[in-house]
């Protein structure tokens, strides 16, 4: 009997990815033939989760689409008219039953549309809905948008029947058929969960997590010095492609302060981000590690501390691991998801605003908060963490949701147990 196909879409951030890996590993497992259109730097990934790679961009490349607008999210509505009839054709070939979309990925949503599919779209971010980010875009001063994007837009809406299309249409992705949030509920309020309606949440750890929560092989990140403060830090990616002298600020106030702490021990992982060499040999000091990019899971199952931008995978991966955090939120989700950690106890701020002034003796006088007040942080932890294994627990009953979307018979396809 051929396997029902689900197409997986995803444009080529990293964090997005991240985020789709637990349903792309389960909807394989649960008997369906997945084939995840993205980037072919996931390719490995793609594979060893059981799914089959399309590659999106080395034959649609997003720069010929439109190589200008700021946000560059933009762009990737400015792809989705560009080749709206080659992926659908490369999509018809497949003879999907349901399409599965992170949010940004516009392409996917067209599709669906197109096709009369059933959509599953899958949101990047905390609390994601187009009302709390789509007024302070249209106003934001450092947006750019280019002659190409708004021969898109107008594309969308006449060729292709999308009325509402925008510029900022990667934001305003939300389904009839089902919104996935990749955390837990008690993350959201009442109100909050009502608003994404018909939603379901799955969390972005993935079911082999627990397993590897403490790894027995591999050289310690940190190093041998088992007495020290262990303290790990990352802004993301994307804080570098807006915010790179804020991002830059925070960072070398960690190096300085560190710096004058024989006791302890600084990784930072730059996220993958394009840094200047000139940038990185000024954060170095003799206790302060720079990296390009750091296996976070392993970092972070090492710290005891975490200097975060509150990216969703970077926040729920340290509650994950019972890391208490240092929040400096940048932008978009950042701020809220900051708050929420705080409120929950988990989290101290290291600004009083957002994107303020950092310096050497705050980041100091933070450490030394969440020293005094490690046992309630951690005892805090513990409950929350509880959230993402309950979450995990759930996402049998999600699949058999998609399963109905798609038209599945459940018997035939029994979603597999992931916990």
């Amino acid at each position: 009997m051929e396997r029902p196909v689900v197409a997986v879409f995803c444009m080529p951030e990293h964090g997005h990815f991240q985020q789709l890996r637990a349903l792309i590993g389960d909807l394989a497992r649960s008997g369906f033939a997945v084939h995840v259109f993205t980037h072919r730097r996931y390719a490995a990934e793609v594979e060893r989760l059981g799914a089959r790679l399309v590659d999106l961009f080395t034959p649609w490349p997003i720069e010929q689409a439109d190589s200008e607008s700021i946000p560059v999210p933009c762009r990737y509505v400015s792809f989705a008219a560009a080749y709206a009839e080659e992926v659908l054709a490369s999509l018809r070939r497949l003879k999907p039953a349901l399409v599965v979309a992170e949010t940004f990925a516009v392409i996917g949503r067209l599709a669906a549309r197109l096709l009369d599919l059933p959509l599953v779209n899958v949101m990047p971010g905390h609390n994601f809905h187009p009302a709390l980010y789509l007024p302070a875009l249209r106003t934001d001063p450092r947006v750019a948008i280019s002659e190409r994007c708004h021969r898109a837009v107008e594309i969308l809406r006449e060729r292709y029947g999308l009325p509402d299309a925008s510029p900022f249409s990667y934001i305003a992705g939300l389904s009839p058929d089902l919104n996935i949030c990749c955390e837990p509920a008690a993350f959201l309020t009442e109100a909050e969960r009502k608003s994404f309606e018909p939603v379901a949440f799955y969390g972005c750890i993935p079911a082999s997590a627990e397993e590897s929560a403490h790894p027995e092989t591999a050289d310690a990140l940190f190093g041998d010095g088992s007495s020290e403060l262990k303290i790990y830090a990352c802004l993301g990616t994307v804080a570098f492609r807006y915010y790179a002298d804020v991002a830059t600020r925070v960072l070398e106030a960690l190096s300085d302060c560190v710096a004058g702490m024989k006791e302890a021990r600084a990784l930072v992982s730059l996220g993958g981000a394009s840094v200047a060499d000139g940038v990185v040999q000024g954060l170095r000091r003799p206790n302060v590690e720079i990296v390009g990019y750091a296996d976070q899971w392993r970092a972070l199952g090492e710290a005891d501390l975490f200097l975060t931008h509150h990216g969703l995978n970077s926040t729920h991966e340290a509650v994950f691991r019972d890391v208490p955090m240092l929040s400096y939120p940048i932008f978009t989700d950042q701020p809220a998801l900051a708050e929420r950690c705080q409120q929950l106890g988990i989290a101290l701020p290291l600004s009083d605003s957002l994107r303020g002034p950092v310096d050497a003796e705050q980041i100091r006088a933070g450490l030394e908060k969440i020293s005094r007040e490690r046992a309630s942080l951690m005892a805090k932890l513990e409950r929350v963490r509880t959230w993402e294994l309950e979450v995990m627990a759930q996402r049998p009953a999600v699949l058999a949701r998609v399963c109905d979307l798609a038209s599945v018979s459940a018997a035939a396809l029994r979603p597999v147990d992931t916990r």
